[in-house]
């Protein structure tokens, strides 16, 4: 009986955080496509950091923005997931990051991170910006927001895709564009990315209080 409930709770979460995102703020910093990218070392839900100078043989990454608590990025785990087993194979990883205060949002505190990396098997690491710096530098604003970045022949990364995973956060299977696969792809046979910028579409980043 509690279970057959959560598809009308998660229906209603859904659309209470849609009809909250016409309030949000627009980003107004961060990074644009074709500007270097800041490497972090974050800690990962195993305990240990994780840097992408760790990666030597990464070709780039698929830097993700997001979080345990907002229904938008639930909803897309499984597709995260999914990008992770298509290209880290190609040289492109999956790293998640979780943004969020956990005083102002406790279901993504570091203990809720590891549980639910538990709970999905996430096979890409799950690290935390305590501080937040890095989310402010790469200018994210919400949960999923995702940065695709190109690994250069001097070792800098380039910001080559800024935005949503796909046009259907509700159902994958209703989806008819998948923008960060269209880039990865063009970047993985070594062509410009055609379409660098989508609008990302999830909840705001929890920001600690002043």
């Amino acid at each position: 009986m509690k279970n057959a409930k959560l598809p009308f709770v998660y229906a209603a979460c859904l659309l209470l955080v849609g009809l909250l995102l016409s309030a949000a703020p627009a980003p107004d910093n961060g990074y644009n496509v074709g500007d270097t990218a800041r490497d972090f070392k974050l800690k990962n839900i195993d305990g240990k950091m994780v840097s992408m100078a760790d990666y030597k043989d990464a070709k780039g990454f698929i830097v993700t923005f997001t979080c345990n608590s907002c229904p938008f990025a639930v909803a897309y785990e499984d597709r995260l997931i999914a990008l992770h087993n298509k290209y880290a194979p190609q040289g492109y990883p999956v790293i998640a990051i979780n943004p969020n205060d956990a005083r102002v949002s406790p279901g993504d505190s570091f203990d809720k991170m590891q549980e639910r990396a538990r709970e999905k098997n996430f096979p890409f690491p799950y690290v935390y910006d305590e501080t937040q710096e890095v989310t402010e530098a790469y200018g994210a604003t919400r949960t999923p927001h995702l940065y695709v970045v190109q690994k250069q022949p001097d070792g800098s990364l380039k910001v080559a895709y800024i935005g949503t995973i796909d046009d259907n956060y509700k159902d994958a299977a209703q989806v008819q564009k998948k923008y960060a696969e269209e880039a990865l792809n063009e970047l993985v046979s070594g062509k410009p990315v055609s379409r660098p910028n989508t609008k990302a579409i999830g909840c705001t980043i929890k920001w600690r209080e002043a």
